[in-house]
Protein backbone atom coordinates (compact mmCIF):
# COMPACT_ATOMS: atom_id res chain seq x y z
CA UNK A 1 0.00 0.00 0.00
CA UNK A 2 1.42 3.43 -0.66
CA UNK A 3 2.56 5.68 1.70
CA UNK A 4 0.79 8.95 2.73
CA UNK A 5 1.26 12.22 1.54
CA UNK A 6 2.38 14.65 4.22
CA UNK A 7 0.03 17.22 2.33
CA UNK A 8 -2.77 14.45 3.17
CA UNK A 9 -1.45 13.88 6.42
CA UNK A 10 -1.46 17.83 7.27
CA UNK A 11 -5.32 18.21 6.02
CA UNK A 12 -7.00 15.42 8.46
CA UNK A 13 -4.10 17.08 11.10
CA UNK A 14 -2.47 13.12 11.59
CA UNK A 15 0.81 12.35 13.23
CA UNK A 16 3.29 9.67 13.32
CA UNK A 17 2.94 6.76 12.94
CA UNK A 18 0.82 7.62 9.58
CA UNK A 19 -1.37 5.21 8.43
CA UNK A 20 -1.05 3.70 4.55
CA UNK A 21 -3.44 4.01 2.09
CA UNK A 22 -5.53 1.29 0.55
CA UNK A 23 -5.71 1.43 -2.89
CA UNK A 24 -9.39 1.73 -4.06
CA UNK A 25 -8.93 1.80 -8.27
CA UNK A 26 -8.79 4.48 -10.67
CA UNK A 27 -9.81 6.55 -13.55
CA UNK A 28 -8.95 8.90 -16.41
CA UNK A 29 -8.96 11.80 -14.03
CA UNK A 30 -7.94 10.19 -10.70
CA UNK A 31 -6.45 7.57 -8.61
CA UNK A 32 -9.07 6.78 -4.99
CA UNK A 33 -7.95 5.53 -1.85
CA UNK A 34 -8.84 4.50 1.65
CA UNK A 35 -7.53 5.79 5.24
CA UNK A 36 -8.53 3.97 8.25
CA UNK A 37 -7.32 5.45 11.14
CA UNK A 38 -7.35 6.42 15.01
CA UNK A 39 -9.27 9.84 15.67
CA UNK A 40 -9.66 10.74 19.22
CA UNK A 41 -9.68 6.97 20.11
CA UNK A 42 -12.32 6.37 17.48
CA UNK A 43 -11.86 4.83 13.77
CA UNK A 44 -12.24 6.40 11.29
CA UNK A 45 -12.05 6.27 7.55
CA UNK A 46 -11.64 9.11 5.11
CA UNK A 47 -11.64 8.94 1.16
CA UNK A 48 -8.90 10.36 -1.12
CA UNK A 49 -8.70 11.53 -4.93
CA UNK A 50 -5.35 12.17 -6.26
CA UNK A 51 -5.25 13.60 -9.74
CA UNK A 52 -2.98 15.87 -12.35
CA UNK A 53 -2.38 19.04 -12.85
CA UNK A 54 -5.91 18.95 -14.37
CA UNK A 55 -8.01 17.83 -11.35
CA UNK A 56 -6.83 21.39 -9.42
CA UNK A 57 -9.59 23.26 -9.78
CA UNK A 58 -12.46 20.29 -9.80
CA UNK A 59 -11.05 18.57 -6.27
CA UNK A 60 -11.52 22.37 -5.04
CA UNK A 61 -14.75 22.50 -6.60
CA UNK A 62 -15.83 19.49 -4.96
CA UNK A 63 -14.18 20.27 -1.82
CA UNK A 64 -16.67 23.77 -1.80
CA UNK A 65 -19.35 21.78 -3.02
CA UNK A 66 -19.46 18.60 -0.71
CA UNK A 67 -19.16 21.15 2.19
CA UNK A 68 -22.06 23.35 0.83
CA UNK A 69 -24.35 20.57 1.32
CA UNK A 70 -22.73 18.94 4.14
CA UNK A 71 -23.53 21.81 6.26
CA UNK A 72 -27.26 21.89 5.10
CA UNK A 73 -27.99 18.62 5.39
CA UNK A 74 -25.11 16.79 7.27
CA UNK A 75 -26.36 13.03 6.33
CA UNK A 76 -26.63 13.73 2.75
CA UNK A 77 -23.16 13.60 1.55
CA UNK A 78 -19.48 13.45 2.93
CA UNK A 79 -17.43 16.14 4.45
CA UNK A 80 -14.46 17.06 2.74
CA UNK A 81 -11.41 18.00 5.10
CA UNK A 82 -9.37 19.44 2.70
CA UNK A 83 -7.77 19.47 -0.63
CA UNK A 84 -4.83 21.00 -2.39
CA UNK A 85 -1.21 20.37 -3.93
CA UNK A 86 0.66 17.17 -2.98
CA UNK A 87 4.04 16.84 -2.00
CA UNK A 88 5.12 14.69 -4.67
CA UNK A 89 3.31 16.72 -7.47
CA UNK A 90 -0.47 16.70 -8.42
CA UNK A 91 -3.02 16.97 -6.12
CA UNK A 92 -5.69 15.46 -3.95
CA UNK A 93 -9.10 15.59 -2.04
CA UNK A 94 -10.39 13.66 1.19
CA UNK A 95 -13.24 13.71 2.31
CA UNK A 96 -15.37 10.96 4.87
CA UNK A 97 -15.41 7.85 3.23
CA UNK A 98 -18.72 6.86 1.70
CA UNK A 99 -19.93 2.96 1.75
CA UNK A 100 -22.18 2.49 -0.94
CA UNK A 101 -22.30 -1.31 -0.10
CA UNK A 102 -25.41 -1.61 1.42
CA UNK A 103 -27.59 -0.35 -1.13
CA UNK A 104 -30.33 -3.54 -0.47
CA UNK A 105 -30.54 -2.28 2.71
CA UNK A 106 -33.78 -0.19 3.73
CA UNK A 107 -32.26 3.46 4.41
CA UNK A 108 -32.97 5.11 7.56
CA UNK A 109 -33.78 9.10 8.42
CA UNK A 110 -35.14 11.22 5.62
CA UNK A 111 -35.78 10.25 2.13
CA UNK A 112 -34.74 11.19 -0.50
CA UNK A 113 -37.34 13.96 -1.71
CA UNK A 114 -37.06 15.25 1.96
CA UNK A 115 -33.31 15.65 1.91
CA UNK A 116 -33.52 17.54 -1.76
CA UNK A 117 -36.28 19.82 -0.26
CA UNK A 118 -33.95 20.75 3.13
CA UNK A 119 -31.35 21.32 0.70
CA UNK A 120 -33.42 23.62 -1.45
CA UNK A 121 -34.67 25.74 1.40
CA UNK A 122 -31.41 26.53 2.75
CA UNK A 123 -30.81 29.68 1.93
CA UNK A 124 -27.07 31.22 0.51
CA UNK A 125 -24.56 32.47 2.59
CA UNK A 126 -23.85 36.70 2.16
CA UNK A 127 -20.42 36.31 0.05
CA UNK A 128 -17.77 39.29 1.36
CA UNK A 129 -18.45 42.38 -0.17
CA UNK A 130 -22.10 42.01 -0.64
CA UNK A 131 -25.12 42.55 1.84
CA UNK A 132 -27.35 39.97 0.62
CA UNK A 133 -27.00 36.69 -0.89
CA UNK A 134 -25.71 36.01 -4.44
CA UNK A 135 -26.13 33.72 -7.13
CA UNK A 136 -23.19 31.72 -7.74
CA UNK A 137 -20.57 30.30 -5.31
CA UNK A 138 -17.32 30.88 -3.94
CA UNK A 139 -14.86 29.31 -6.00
CA UNK A 140 -15.36 27.69 -10.23
CA UNK A 141 -16.62 24.34 -10.36
CA UNK A 142 -16.59 21.11 -12.92
CA UNK A 143 -19.26 19.28 -14.31
CA UNK A 144 -16.89 16.50 -15.92
CA UNK A 145 -14.42 18.08 -17.83
CA UNK A 146 -16.24 21.45 -18.37
CA UNK A 147 -15.26 24.32 -15.89
CA UNK A 148 -17.94 26.44 -15.11
CA UNK A 149 -17.64 29.65 -13.77
CA UNK A 150 -19.43 31.27 -10.51
CA UNK A 151 -18.75 34.76 -10.29
CA UNK A 152 -21.75 36.18 -8.09
CA UNK A 153 -24.67 38.29 -9.59
CA UNK A 154 -27.99 39.14 -8.31
CA UNK A 155 -29.47 37.86 -10.97
CA UNK A 156 -30.56 34.47 -11.51
CA UNK A 157 -31.16 35.14 -15.27
CA UNK A 158 -27.87 37.19 -16.10
CA UNK A 159 -25.97 33.95 -14.33
CA UNK A 160 -27.89 31.85 -16.29
CA UNK A 161 -27.15 33.32 -19.85
CA UNK A 162 -23.69 34.25 -19.09
CA UNK A 163 -22.21 31.69 -16.53
CA UNK A 164 -23.63 28.65 -17.89
CA UNK A 165 -24.98 29.19 -21.46
CA UNK A 166 -22.97 31.34 -22.68
CA UNK A 167 -19.51 30.05 -20.64
CA UNK A 168 -19.75 26.67 -21.65
CA UNK A 169 -20.32 27.71 -25.31
CA UNK A 170 -17.27 29.28 -25.27
CA UNK A 171 -15.20 26.42 -23.29
CA UNK A 172 -16.55 23.84 -26.02
CA UNK A 173 -15.75 26.34 -28.84
CA UNK A 174 -12.22 26.18 -27.76
CA UNK A 175 -12.07 22.65 -27.07
CA UNK A 176 -14.06 21.19 -30.76
CA UNK A 177 -14.12 24.57 -32.70
CA UNK A 178 -16.87 26.91 -33.68
CA UNK A 179 -20.10 25.91 -35.16
CA UNK A 180 -21.74 28.81 -36.20
CA UNK A 181 -25.39 27.37 -36.18
CA UNK A 182 -25.21 26.05 -32.47
CA UNK A 183 -23.45 28.80 -31.63
CA UNK A 184 -26.55 31.34 -32.83
CA UNK A 185 -28.95 28.96 -31.24
CA UNK A 186 -27.03 29.09 -27.92
CA UNK A 187 -26.67 33.05 -28.47
CA UNK A 188 -30.69 32.98 -29.08
CA UNK A 189 -31.14 31.21 -25.86
CA UNK A 190 -29.28 33.47 -24.22
CA UNK A 191 -30.54 37.03 -25.39
CA UNK A 192 -34.68 35.85 -25.37
CA UNK A 193 -35.24 32.70 -24.45
CA UNK A 194 -33.63 33.05 -20.65
CA UNK A 195 -34.87 36.54 -19.97
CA UNK A 196 -38.28 35.42 -21.00
CA UNK A 197 -38.70 32.91 -18.72
CA UNK A 198 -36.21 33.65 -15.54
CA UNK A 199 -36.16 37.75 -16.25
CA UNK A 200 -36.19 39.19 -12.49
CA UNK A 201 -39.21 40.11 -11.40
CA UNK A 202 -41.38 37.30 -13.86
CA UNK A 203 -39.82 34.70 -12.02
CA UNK A 204 -40.97 34.08 -8.63
CA UNK A 205 -41.10 31.64 -5.84
CA UNK A 206 -44.15 29.30 -5.23
CA UNK A 207 -44.99 32.18 -2.37
CA UNK A 208 -45.21 34.69 -4.94
CA UNK A 209 -41.70 36.24 -3.74
CA UNK A 210 -38.56 36.86 -5.48
CA UNK A 211 -36.73 33.69 -6.37
CA UNK A 212 -33.94 33.63 -3.50
CA UNK A 213 -30.11 31.94 -4.05
CA UNK A 214 -30.21 28.19 -2.46
CA UNK A 215 -27.75 25.35 -2.13
CA UNK A 216 -28.11 22.90 -5.55
CA UNK A 217 -25.92 19.38 -6.20
CA UNK A 218 -25.41 20.62 -9.80
CA UNK A 219 -24.99 17.55 -11.60
CA UNK A 220 -27.69 15.43 -10.26
CA UNK A 221 -28.04 12.17 -12.11
CA UNK A 222 -28.78 8.62 -11.15
CA UNK A 223 -24.96 7.82 -10.85
CA UNK A 224 -24.32 10.58 -8.60
CA UNK A 225 -26.49 9.62 -5.96
CA UNK A 226 -27.39 6.26 -3.87
CA UNK A 227 -27.77 4.26 -0.78
CA UNK A 228 -24.88 4.04 1.61
CA UNK A 229 -23.33 5.03 5.22
CA UNK A 230 -20.84 7.83 5.94
CA UNK A 231 -18.33 6.38 8.14
CA UNK A 232 -20.30 3.49 8.96
CA UNK A 233 -23.31 5.55 10.39
CA UNK A 234 -27.07 4.56 9.70
CA UNK A 235 -27.80 3.69 6.28
CA UNK A 236 -28.98 6.76 4.12
CA UNK A 237 -29.71 8.41 0.93
CA UNK A 238 -26.89 9.97 -0.14
CA UNK A 239 -25.17 12.26 -2.96
CA UNK A 240 -21.62 12.32 -3.68
CA UNK A 241 -19.60 14.26 -6.84
CA UNK A 242 -21.06 17.16 -6.88
CA UNK A 243 -20.83 20.55 -8.66
CA UNK A 244 -23.05 22.82 -6.48
CA UNK A 245 -23.87 26.90 -7.19
CA UNK A 246 -26.13 28.98 -5.11
CA UNK A 247 -28.72 29.07 -7.29
CA UNK A 248 -32.52 28.77 -8.18
CA UNK A 249 -33.87 25.79 -6.52
CA UNK A 250 -35.01 24.22 -10.10
CA UNK A 251 -32.16 24.09 -11.77
CA UNK A 252 -31.41 20.68 -10.20
CA UNK A 253 -34.45 19.44 -12.15
CA UNK A 254 -33.26 19.92 -15.37
CA UNK A 255 -30.10 17.21 -15.16
CA UNK A 256 -32.39 14.88 -12.90
CA UNK A 257 -35.49 14.96 -15.80
CA UNK A 258 -32.45 14.70 -18.61
CA UNK A 259 -31.19 11.20 -17.39
CA UNK A 260 -34.15 9.97 -15.93
CA UNK A 261 -34.77 7.21 -12.85
CA UNK A 262 -36.37 10.37 -10.14
CA UNK A 263 -40.27 9.50 -11.18
CA UNK A 264 -41.19 8.86 -7.59
CA UNK A 265 -38.71 11.31 -6.07
CA UNK A 266 -39.61 14.30 -8.25
CA UNK A 267 -43.14 13.42 -7.22
CA UNK A 268 -42.52 13.46 -3.57
CA UNK A 269 -40.31 16.50 -4.43
CA UNK A 270 -43.28 18.75 -5.59
CA UNK A 271 -45.40 17.78 -3.07
CA UNK A 272 -43.09 19.63 -0.57
CA UNK A 273 -42.07 21.77 -2.63
CA UNK A 274 -44.45 23.53 -5.13
CA UNK A 275 -43.82 24.80 -8.46
CA UNK A 276 -42.63 28.44 -8.75
CA UNK A 277 -44.26 31.10 -10.48
CA UNK A 278 -45.64 31.28 -13.23
CA UNK A 279 -46.42 27.49 -12.58
CA UNK A 280 -47.64 26.88 -16.18
CA UNK A 281 -44.08 27.52 -17.58
CA UNK A 282 -42.40 25.17 -15.07
CA UNK A 283 -41.81 22.33 -17.61
CA UNK A 284 -40.34 25.37 -20.09
CA UNK A 285 -37.96 26.66 -17.43
CA UNK A 286 -36.83 22.43 -16.90
CA UNK A 287 -36.31 22.31 -20.49
CA UNK A 288 -34.36 25.05 -20.28
CA UNK A 289 -32.29 24.11 -17.48
CA UNK A 290 -31.35 20.86 -19.44
CA UNK A 291 -29.08 22.55 -21.83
Amino acid sequence: MPAMDSAIAKALSLEEPLPEMEVLGGSGFSSTYKITSKVDGETKTYFVKTGGPSSKTMFAGEHASLNAIHNAVPSFCPQSYGHGALSTGGYFLVTDFLNLGSSKAKPSGLSFAQKLEKLHRTSAPVPDGHSSPQFGFSVPTSCGNTEQPNDFTSSWSDFYANQRLRAISKACEKANGKDEELSKLIEQTASVVVPRLLKDGHLKSHYGTAIAPVVVHGDLWSGNHGIGSINDGPVEQVVYDPSSAYAHSEFEMGIMKMFGGFGGVLEEYRELKPEDLPKEEYDDRVELYEL
